[in-house]
C-alpha cells in the first residue's frame, strides 16, 4: 500500500450487480474475534496494529487491506477497552470522521450520512483527495466494537460495482 493510502487509512484516536469480471475472485473475509464478515475482491493483507487509548491503555486494531486494480479496500476492527466512553456513539463516530478529514482536500467531507447498520450507530462519508481520488468511509460502533470500511479510488468510482458490493456486504456478528 503506498504512502498516501497508508496515511488515509491511519487509525483514529477506525451486493451490487456488476459485470462478471468485476465479481471474479471475491471472497468473504472474517474479522477478528468473529466480529464481522465482509466481501473483498481477493485475499487482503492482515495486520495487527498495537495502539493505546489517550490514557495509555493498550489495545489492538485488526486491519485487512487490499489493492485491486485502481482501487483500495480496507476493513478494520477493534474492541475498545473499558475506559473508552462509548455511551455517546455519535461523539465517537464524529471523532473518527474529524481525524480522517485532516487527510482530505479542504479538510472536510463532502457527503456525510448518519444511519444505523444492523441496529448499530454508523456514519458513511465521502471526501476528495488531492489528485482526483476520493475516500469513502463507513464507521460502525456496536457497543465497544469498532468496525470501519474504507475505500480509496478515483472520484468517479465511489459508486462503482466493487464499492457497492464491499459496503453492502458488511455483516456484524458480535
Amino acid at each position: 500500500m503506498n504512502l498516501l493510502r497508508r496515511q488515509l487509512f491511519a487509525l483514529p484516536l477506525a451486493m451490487a450487480a456488476g459485470d462478471a469480471s468485476a465479481q471474479t475472485g471475491w471472497i468473504v473475509v472474517p474479522g477478528a474475534d468473529n466480529s464481522f464478515l465482509v466481501d473483498m475482491p481477493g485475499t487482503p493483507v492482515y495486520k495487527v496494529i498495537d495502539t493505546t487509548t489517550p490514557a495509555g491503555t493498550p489495545f489492538v486494531y485488526h486491519s485487512y487491506s487490499l489493492e485491486y486494480r485502481r482501487l483500495s479496500f480496507v476493513a478494520q476492527t477493534a474492541l475498545f477497552p473499558a475506559e473508552v466512553d462509548v455511551a455517546r456513539p455519535r461523539t465517537n463516530l464524529q471523532m473518527v470522521l474529524d481525524d480522517r478529514a485532516q487527510r482530505l482536500q479542504g479538510n472536510k467531507w463532502t457527503q456525510v450520512d448518519w444511519r444505523q447498520v444492523q441496529g448499530a450507530p454508523a456514519v458513511e462519508a465521502i471526501g476528495p483527495i488531492t489528485g482526483g481520488s476520493a475516500l469513502r468511509q463507513l464507521v460502525v460502533l456496536k457497543g465497544r466494537r469498532f468496525v470501519s470500511l474504507g475505500y480509496l479510488a478515483p472520484a468517479d468510482a465511489m459508486r462503482a460495482p466493487e464499492a457497492e458490493r464491499f459496503f453492502r456486504s458488511l455483516r456484524l456478528l458480535t
